[in-house]
């Protein structure tokens, strides 16, 4: 009987995470065969099994559900170490799983990601683009080592770092620019169009609309910010999108994009870590360069892209046709 080997443990905990071993074995880049046999021997090696095997999917036995935590704890440590020797000598070198939340990611991180490997070459980057509560999870278990999301995410093991704040713009058809802007009373009785369950902006959009997901109302939902400004251009509804969204996702569509009236909505945007991380002060740098990407694109917006935006103080009001909106 050998013994229990790291290799052992990521492909184990792969295929728990997964659910699937085809799926596992993807994510491990490595054939499926392999991983079954992995699997196998490390289900000899404990003398029990592990997994349930169905035609579909598996299920994990009760050993095998605290053998996955443990050997997340494990994993974690063991990753820990290594970033621990990094910060030591090459602390802005090697791998860096960072998750993105995907009201942020299509607008930012291409930037992002071209800024940080220009300033730092040896930076191995491994994007996540995933819901928060997702990406809080998979920093907890180790499987990223930091996240943008908007914050607070409220978790006493993570390190919160704010970066900038985006207002919230309201899209609503072409032929309705000039209209009088709706405030929350009235964004109410009208047809919003909202992304799905489990994205922060939705709950973020309906706390502005002092609304709540279980009340019943005209509400439609999509997966992305796209189709819901696809859908305002068809006349569906109207929708609220992110400030920096604006170039990309209404460049191309029939619709009006205006500033809400005081006090605007906005949310923070910020880079998250465990607070044991050793590479804790390389984060910090990491995510200063991600807040000068992000308030560059914010002033692209503003200043760069041919809007009309008024001043902070000034009354809701269309900040210009779409067609005038582009990239920055």
């Amino acid at each position: 009987m050998g013994d229990i080997s790291m290799k052992h443990l990521r492909y184990f905990e792969a295929l728990a995470q997964h659910g699937h071993f085809g799926r596992a074995a993807v994510a491990c880049a490595i054939s499926q065969p392999a991983l079954s046999l992995q699997i196998k021997e490390l289900e000899e090696i404990l003398g029990a099994p592990l997994v349930e095997r169905g035609p579909r999917q598996i299920r994990l036995t009760g050993l095998g559900e605290s053998f996955a935590a443990r050997a997340r704890e494990i994993l974690r440590a063991v990753d820990e170490l290594d970033d621990l020797a990094r910060a030591s000598h090459s602390p802005l070198a090697g791998r860096l799983r960072i998750g993105v939340i995907p009201t942020v990611a299509p607008y930012l991180l291409p930037t992002v990601m071209k800024r940080l490997t220009d300033r730092h070459p040896e930076l191995d980057l491994r994007p996540r683009e995933a819901v928060t509560q997702r990406l809080v999870e998979d920093l907890l278990e180790g499987r990223l080592d930091a996240a943008l999301v908007a914050l607070p995410v409220s978790e006493p093991a993570l390190a919160e770092y704010p970066l900038f704040d985006e207002e919230f713009i309201l899209v609503r058809p072409r032929e309705d620019a000039g209209r009088p802007v709706p405030n929350p009373e009235i964004l109410r009785e009208m047809r919003l169009l909202l992304l799905e369950e489990g994205h922060c902006f939705r709950e973020q959009a309906l706390s502005f609309c002092r609304m709540s997901s279980s009340l019943p109302r005209d509400l439609m939902e999509g997966s992305s910010l796209t189709t819901l400004v696809q859908m305002v251009g068809a006349g569906i509804g109207v929708t609220l999108i992110p400030q920096m969204a604006l170039p990309i996702e209404t460049r191309s569509s029939a619709v009006s994009v205006a500033r809400l009236p005081q006090p605007r909505p906005t949310r923070t945007i910020g880079m998250v870590w465990r607070k044991t991380n050793p590479l804790s002060a390389s984060f910090q740098h990491i995510a200063e360069i991600v807040r000068e990407v992000g308030l560059e694109a914010l002033g692209d917006i503003v200043s760069g892209a041919g809007l009309d935006w008024k001043p902070d103080d000034a009354p809701a009001g269309e900040i210009a046709p779409a067609r005038r909106l582009s990239a920055g």
